[in-house]
Order: structure tokens, then sequence, then C-alpha cells
């Protein structure tokens, strides 16, 4: 294709993708009472318009899809809005964007109304991110911003499972990435243990990634925040961890609060 116009996962002037954000938030959601009624306003036009605002459509990701209920949801499942962009092979000096990404996602559910958030699945796509342009010292660089979370502490037991679908890398390397969660400089996610645990499986088809869910890993612990900002951080971090570690692969993150 020739032309320049938008389209799914592709931003206007990009030479393609490489890779896909995913997020879907579960919980209960207590509209808002000031909501326009009937109006037409849907998640993604919603998302749209936020991420362009704020200067991350396109600077971080381009438009892929975005909406409240999912054909690929578990039946039951207390999913609330999910959300899907194409990003970029990122910089070797910044994480993925996750964080802005859950905070665009975030911003645009507080639209619909008061989220009581239970868990938040993400995609990751590590594949995205140039490890080989950073050096040696700079291979994490989401712990620049791990202070942020300093200030306030709010600490919330969490389960952290991370999953790479059909490529069986997360477990082989599972037991160093619990080894340097607690020796590398950030409190935002202070591990305890590792965990046997099967979360809802993702409303995301298997083509965006190696799934179905097969090799996992889960680590019990406390964040320090139950929050969107928190779980961002944590998988712009996590992502960073699993590339540094040869895991480069997409990967799904799910949080939980039991």
């Amino acid at each position: 294709m020739g032309s320049d116009e938008a389209r799914p996962g592709l931003a206007p002037g990009s030479h393609g993708v490489a890779g896909t954000l995913f997020a879907a938030l579960y919980g209960e959601l207590t509209p808002r009472p000031d909501r326009v009624p009937d109006t037409d306003r849907d998640p993604y036009g919603q998302f749209h318009d936020r991420a362009l605002a704020m200067g991350w459509l396109d600077s971080l990701w381009g438009m892929n899809d975005a909406g409240r209920e999912h054909p690929l949801a578990a039946p039951g499942s207390s999913l609330v809005t999910w959300f899907q962009v194409g990003v970029d092979s990122v910089p070797g000096d910044r994480p993925l964007p996750v964080q802005p990404f859950l905070r665009c996602a975030g911003d645009v559910t507080a639209r619909l109304g008061a989220l009581r958030l239970q868990s938040a699945q993400v995609l990751l796509p590590a594949q995205s991110l140039d490890v080989s342009a950073r050096p040696q010292h700079a291979r994490m660089p989401s712990l620049s911003t791990a202070a942020w979370f300093d200030d306030v502490r709010s600490a919330t037991p969490v389960h952290v499972t991370l999953d790479s679908g059909q490529d069986p890398v997360v477990p082989a390397v599972a037991r160093r990435v619990h080894r340097l969660l607690a020796e590398l400089d950030q409190n935002v996610f202070r591990c305890e243990s590792l965990a046997e645990r099967v979360p809802a499986p993702p409303p995301l088809p298997d083509t965006v990634w190696s799934g179905p869910p097969r090799h996992r890993v889960t680590f019990r612990g406390t964040l320090s925040e139950w929050s969107l900002d928190a779980i961002g951080w944590l998988g712009g971090f996590l992502a960073d961890l699993a590339a540094r570690e040869g895991a480069g692969v997409p990967l799904l993150l799910t949080v939980t609060s039991p």
C-alpha cells in the first residue's frame, strides 16, 4: 500500500509496526451520573482523542481498536474496557510506553464511570525493545522513574503473572527474574515468592502473540499502590527485565489483587 492513511496498528508516516500493546481492565464499574445519555462516543474515539491531546498518538503508538465487550472474553468475566494499539521499535533509552498507555486507558474508562479495578491484563511486546542499542550500564531504562512511587505508599498484595504463550522462554528465565526483582533498585513491586496460578484467558486473538497462554510464571508480592499507573510502570519494567534476560518475545502480563 502506498497510502499514508492511518489503518489498524499503523500510524500515518510509519513504515511498520514492531508489536502490539493490548490491555483489558476487569472489575466493577459504577456509571457516572453526569454522563450524557445516548452519546455515540465509544472507547475507540475517546482513546484516540485523549492520546492525541496528550501527545501520545503517533509519537508512542498508532490506533488499532478499543471497546467494552469483546467476542473473545471469557463468559461471565468482569471485563470493563479493552484497548489495542500498535507500537514501533522503542528507542534504546526508553521503556515500552505501558505507563502512558494504561494512563490513557484509565482516563477513558473514568469517562464511563468509577472503576473498582480487580485485574489488568497487558500484552507486552518486549520484542519491540532495541536491547542491542543499550549500553551495559543502562539496560533497564524503566528504573530511572521508579522513585515516582516512593513518596506515597499504599502497599497492596498482588499476583503478577508473565506468560510467553507457546514459547517456553519465561519458565526458563523465571529464577533469574525472581532474583533480579529483589536486587534491582526499585520499590514499586516487592516480590515475595513464586506461586502457582492460572489467570483467566485474555480476550486476545492468538495470532496477535504466541498464544494461547501456556508457559507462565507467577510472582506473589506487594505493589506500592493499586493503580493503573503502578501497573503500567511494572509492565515497562518487566518488559525491560525480560528483554535483558533473553526473553524478548510478546509477554502477557496479568496483575491481580487477590
